[in-house]
C-alpha cells in the first residue's frame, strides 16, 4: 500500500505584503492557544531580514503602540522606539536597550508569496 502525505502549511495568514508599509509597523491580530494576541509587523525592504513580529504592547506603558513606533538602527541592530517613552527594541529578538530586564515576545514571520505568515 502506498500513501500519500501532504505538507500542511503552519501558522496563519495576518495580511497580504500590500497591506505592509515599508520602514514602518503596522498592528495585525491572530489566534493562539492562549487567546487573540496583537503583533507590531515591522517591512524593511533591501535589508537582510526584511520582516519582523514584535509585541505590539509597550510593557512601561501598558498600551498596545509598538506598531506605532520609530523604526531605526542602534549599532547595527534594527529597533523600534516606543512611541510613548521611546524605549527602544530589539527587532530580531525583542529586547529593551534602556532595560535588560524586559523583552517583548517575537514571532517567526514570513512571506509566502504575496501574503504574510505567522508561526506561534
Amino acid at each position: 500500500m502506498v500513501t500519500q502525505s501532504r505538507q500542511v502549511p503552519t501558522g496563519q495568514k495576518l495580511c497580504s505584503k500590500a497591506d505592509l508599509v515599508a520602514f514602518s509597523g503596522v498592528a495585525a491580530w491572530f489566534e493562539t492557544p492562549q487567546g487573540p494576541k496583537q503583533v507590531a509587523l515591522f517591512y524593511l525592504p533591501g535589508h537582510p531580514r526584511e520582516l519582523y513580529a514584535i509585541d505590539h504592547h509597550d510593557p512601561f506603558s501598558n498600551a498596545n503602540v509598538i506598531a506605532h513606533g520609530i523604526v531605526g538602527d542602534i549599532k547595527g541592530a534594527a529597533v523600534v522606539a516606543s512611541p510613548l517613552y521611546k524605549q527602544h527594541f530589539r527587532l530580531e529578538d525583542g529586547q529593551c536597550l534602556e532595560d535588560d530586564s524586559v523583552t517583548l515576545r517575537t514571532w517567526k514571520v514570513s512571506f509566502k508569496g504575496v501574503d504574510v505568515w505567522i508561526e506561534e
